[in-house]
């Protein structure tokens, strides 16, 4: 498992040439491409697609944001639940497409939405040939929650690789980051469809966000 302290590209696993190469991709313009709220509104599949997961108000948002360096592409809220449907993002001559999805967990959304948000997102995983990680975000300061891991459970049975990234380390203290890495990677040690590599990241410092791009990009040149 990496070292608690990303905060260098130099404690990173990647190798310079992907850290650069990933610097690279995400210099160029990212910008919107369109919102899914129905399965048959999903654009045909050409590039391969990158998703990111994760419960309400885990950060997703200021996480593209971050990783693409555009401000306000992806959209934050501090309202849970506010994003609905699967947002694409893409750049141009870019071979990977990213996907904001609905942010899960929220308790106090009606149960026909939830439903709803629950059978847009898992029918496109299991159907998104082109889908080749799906990114599941944890809040540092909470550590995985039953639904995080019937989530994690879900991306096992549809045979879809994931990756786990702690957001917000930069609101923890070194040792709680120590402990949630430790509790996290045992919970994660025996699932047939996880990376076995976390990523730790904070938007706000820029933590991470070199390994994720790096990531992004070999997957992008396989």
């Amino acid at each position: 498992m990496s070292q608690p302290d990303h905060s260098s590209d130099a404690d990173s696993p990647h190798s310079p040439e992907d850290i650069e190469a990933g610097r690279l991709l995400f210099r160029r313009p990212w910008a919107f491409v369109t919102s899914v709220a129905h399965l048959e509104q999903l654009p045909p599949e050409g590039e391969i697609e990158v998703a990111f997961a994760g419960r309400s108000n885990v950060g997703k948002s200021s996480l593209i944001n971050a990783i693409t360096g555009v401000n306000g592409l992806a959209r934050t809220s501090n309202t849970p639940g506010r994003t609905q449907m699967l947002n694409f993002f893409a750049a141009p001559e870019s071979a990977v497409t990213l996907v904001d999805m609905p942010g899960y967990g929220y308790a106090q959304a009606p149960k026909s939405m939830v439903d709803a948000w629950t059978d847009l997102v898992f029918t496109y995983l299991q159907g998104r040939a082109r889908l080749r990680r799906v990114f599941v975000l944890i809040d540092s300061r909470h550590g995985l929650k039953a639904n995080d891991l019937e989530v994690m459970g879900l991306l096992d049975k549809a045979a879809v690789n994931y990756q786990i990234v702690l957001t917000k380390i930069d609101k923890i203290k070194p040792g709680q980051l120590t402990r949630v890495l430790d509790e996290t990677a045992e919970k994660i040690r025996k699932r047939p469809a996880a990376h076995p590599q976390i990523i730790v990241t904070s938007s706000e410092k820029s933590t991470g966000l070199g390994e994720i791009r790096a990531e992004i990009f070999k997957l992008s040149a396989g």
